[in-house]
């Protein structure tokens, strides 16, 4: 299985980066990874034509765009920072996730193909509030958007979300051993559904 690891903190060394140490140090032997900080990625993270108009990726947007499209399972982990991603992984979904290569509308009415079927993910979000709290208060809004709007509507399937807080006045120092040991069982159980769907994109949508 060939595994994509996205680092979305914007800053080196972080709680984030730790805990994806942790993750790819529980993958199953025999398994390819490759790993990416989306802050060492040079590239525009604004998507200045929306869809009217194709914006020509850089060499790192056409570096990350190969490997998801080889990829079986994606992993993605960030802060959760005012209920969202930092821009700049933000600006990665924007650029990265097209219509063409990772799901196409129908002409003829409002559904699409998801064309990212075959492959799974994994999201980490570390976060100052608690889960229950964002669960109660704000209806886990970060969660369902992933795994719905974005990941799940790409065609990724499963999409697991861990959401790992308060992390604040020392509690993830506290929670760490625990949470070692979620992200160990979630590392050694990535498993693709559908695996037999999976269709590379990249060399179609560049031809367009």
């Amino acid at each position: 299985m060939h595994i994509l690891i996205l680092d979305g903190h914007p800053d080196a060394n972080r709680l984030t980066s730790h805990l994806l140490d942790m993750y790819q140090a529980g993958v199953a032997p025999g398994n390819e990874v490759d790993r990416i900080a989306v802050r060492d990625l040079q590239f525009d993270p604004v998507l200045h034509h929306g869809y009217a108009k194709r914006t020509e990726w850089e060499p790192d947007l056409h570096r990350i765009a190969a490997l998801l499209d080889a990829c079986d399972h994606l992993v993605v982990a960030f802060p959760m920072w005012w209920g969202s991603e930092p821009a700049y992984l933000k600006g990665l979904l924007d650029r990265l996730l097209l219509p063409g290569l990772t799901f196409a509308y129908h002409d003829d009415d409002n559904w699409w193909d998801k064309l990212m079927e075959g492959r799974s993910a994994d999201v980490i979000a570390t976060m100052d509030t608690p889960p229950l709290f964002l669960r109660m208060m704000y209806g886990d809004a970060l969660i369902k958007r992933w795994k719905r709007q974005v990941l799940g509507f790409c065609g990724f399937k499963p999409v697991r979300f861990l959401a790992l807080g308060p992390v604040k006045h020392g509690e993830a120092d506290k929670r760490l051993p625990k949470w070692r040991n979620r992200i160990k069982k979630m590392a050694r159980s990535a498993n693709p559904a559908d695996s037999a769907k999976k269709r590379e994109r990249l060399k179609s949508f560049l031809n367009r």
